[in-house]
């Protein structure tokens, strides 16, 4: 039986079900295990959103850590520090390591002998992907462009299922002279609609700004709506009334540019932008707006994602 939910139901009865019916609890809040109906829908958005990548695009796949100094260097320790995870370890010699074991067995806290690996959890998919492209040196006429992805974290511990702290995130990045940028935002902006429509998705589109930390983030995220840096493609997922972001749309600047050195071939420094996918959140919107049986949803909805 197909149990339908794009019904008006309450927000946290929609969640529910859908938590029920495809996620397991980890003990965790935001960190759940998937089941086979949901990574289907996710290996099926991929294929979807593929068929739309940019010509002559590099495939790079991420692990889900990366290089602290790395993401330091970056800058996203000075804007978004509360989001921040870092892979700990114990270290020191064998005495030192058995000791906090033993700490444990008699229930004592042992992760105070834990230090910082060089390693954090990669907050982004597109983090990893600047200084490599730097490390070529200048880039050829017309820049650079790549499909990346990554399992990514965020410490916003949650129980909506919109606002996972383990995620998935897929996205294209452009590397190039700013008219450049400018056009490749724009046009994927047209493509998303395209793509939320064959995913007979309701839709709109919004500016948007980051979750920029403190006293010196809240002139960061006014100075990113007053350049119109960012937009978001909101769908409904727990309300209709607040749409979840799933879809985004960001031009950098020379932000990347400056800190990595990425130039052209005139010497110039270059402009980055991308357009991320939240693979989770577009899959749980399937799921809110079509009812929880994939196979029951529209012919031309399954076909989109290649099911059919």
């Amino acid at each position: 039986m197909t149990i339908a939910i794009r019904t008006p139901v309450e927000g946290r009865d929609r969640e529910s079900t859908i938590l029920d019916h495809l996620f397991k609890p980890m003990g965790v809040d935001g960190v759940y295990a998937r089941t086979k109906p949901f990574e289907d829908t996710i290996d099926g958005l991929h294929r979807l959103i593929t068929r739309y990548r940019p010509d002559g695009a590099e495939v790079l796949r991420f692990p889900p850590v990366m290089s602290r100094r790395q993401l330091e260097t970056s800058g996203y320790l000075n804007s978004f520090p509360q989001l921040l995870g870092c892979v700990c370890c114990l270290h020191g010699s064998e005495k030192d390591i058995l000791a906090a074991v033993d700490r444990a067995k008699a229930g004592a806290d042992w992760t105070r002998e834990t230090a910082c690996a060089d390693l954090v959890l990669s907050p982004a998919a597109c983090y990893p992907v600047y200084p490599i492209a730097a490390a070529r040196g200048p880039a050829p006429a017309g820049g650079h462009v790549f499909d990346v992805a990554a399992d990514c974290f965020r410490h916003e511990p949650s129980r909506h299922l919109d606002r996972l702290q383990s995620f998935r995130m897929r996205e294209f990045v452009r590397i190039g002279a700013p008219a450049e940028i400018v056009s490749f935002r724009q046009s994927w902006i047209e493509r998303a609609k395209t793509i939320a429509g064959e995913l007979e998705l309701p839709f709109k589109i919004d500016q948007a700004n980051d979750p920029f930390f403190g006293r010196t983030g809240q002139l960061l995220a006014a100075n990113q709506l007053e350049h119109a840096l960012k937009f978001e493609l909101l769908i409904p997922v727990r309300s209709d009334e607040a749409p979840t972001a799933c879809m985004s749309f960001n031009y950098h600047k020379d932000h990347f540019g400056k800190t990595w050195g990425l130039v052209g071939d005139d010497g110039g420094t270059l402009h980055t932008g991308c357009v991320a996918f939240g693979m989770d959140r577009l899959a749980v919107a399937l799921f809110a707006n079509h009812g929880l049986e994939a196979a029951a949803w529209p012919h031309a909805i399954r076909a989109a994602l290649a099911f059919d």
